[in-house]
This record gives C-alpha cells, sequence and structure tokens, in this order.
C-alpha cells in the first residue's frame, strides 16, 4: 500500500516537473518569436525610412539638419536607444512635411508616409505583445513553486524592450532657414 501512494507522490512530482518544463520552454519561444516579429517590422521600417528622406530631400533642401538626424539614427546599436532615436527622427520629419504644401500633395511621399506611419503602428503593437509575453514568462519564473524549478532548469528572466528618453522626448521642430 504505501508502494503504491509513494509511487503515486512520485509519478505526481515527474508530471509536474515536465508540465512546467514544457510551459516554461513554450513561453520562452512565445517570448523569442514576438522579439523576431519586432524584429521583422523594424527591418520594414528601416526598409521604408531612406525612400521617404530621398522623397522628401529634394522638396526640402533647406532642411538638411532633421532629415541628417533621421539618417544618423539609422546607425546599429542597442535596439532600444537606436529606435528611440529613430522614433524621434521620424517624428521630426512628419511634422516637418506637414508644413510644406508640396509634400502634402506628392503621391509618392503621401504613399511612404502612410507605409511608415502603419509600419510604426505595427512596431508599436509588436513590442506591446513582447512584452505583454516577457510578463508572462518572468511571473511563471517567479511563482512559487515553478522558481524551485525554473533556474535550475537553465531559465532567465527576458528582458523588456524599453523605449529610450529620445523616443518619449516631444519632437522639436525648427523652420529657420539656415
Amino acid at each position: 500500500m504505501i508502494e503504491w501512494v509513494v509511487g503515486g507522490v512520485l509519478a505526481a512530482v515527474i508530471l509536474w516537473v515536465i508540465l512546467t518544463f514544457n510551459g516554461l520552454v513554450r513561453l520562452k519561444n512565445r517570448v523569442q518569436n514576438a522579439w523576431q516579429q519586432i524584429d521583422v517590422q523594424l527591418k520594414r521600417r528601416h526598409d521604408l525610412i531612406p525612400n521617404l528622406v530621398n522623397a522628401v530631400r529634394g522638396a526640402m533642401q533647406f532642411e538638411r539638419d532633421t532629415l541628417e538626424r533621421v539618417i544618423a539614427a539609422r546607425t546599429p546599436g542597442e535596439a532600444g536607444a537606436a529606435e528611440g532615436e529613430l522614433t524621434a527622427a521620424v517624428g521630426r520629419l512628419f511634422a516637418l512635411m506637414e508644413n510644406y504644401p508640396d509634400l502634402k500633395s506628392n503621391r509618392n511621399v503621401l504613399q511612404l508616409q502612410e507605409e511608415l506611419t502603419s509600419t510604426e503602428n505595427r512596431v508599436g503593437f509588436a513590442r506591446q505583445l513582447y512584452n505583454d509575453l516577457v510578463v508572462q514568462f518572468n511571473t511563471r519564473q517567479e511563482v512559487f513553486p515553478a522558481n524551485l524549478l525554473a533556474a535550475r532548469m537553465g531559465f532567465r528572466a527576458a528582458d523588456y524592450f524599453q523605449a529610450e528618453a529620445a523616443a518619449r522626448a516631444v519632437p522639436t521642430v525648427d523652420l529657420t532657414l539656415r
């Protein structure tokens, strides 16, 4: 009789370990997939921006400063910092474009602006999904009794995608001729 009880408890513990491990693996993979979705949208964003800048460049010859900042913001670096700078630069570019009637009526510029705006929304949704999954994954590792096994099984907390200060700043637009 005691063997059955010990066997039942042992089987329950083994089943719990397997279910905990598999649940953590599923969440880890979902977090990684969500990061890849952000990466896809950022790649799309990085492909669209040069096209928009080139379309705008001809109509705004004197506004080099903002265009140079948009281009410079594409340099590699930490994802959050680089993307924060790029978000701020794109915001400045959109604000400048509003003040140029020729640009507002240029179909190519409008189409590129619409695609970039759509991509910005996709990036935002992908970041939100990623951070939501990070919360689930990290919480699952921290709650009892899974916390007894998570670190021993090699699971580590995932990092959140955080906007840098540049992305939070209100864009300033200077339309003075230089």
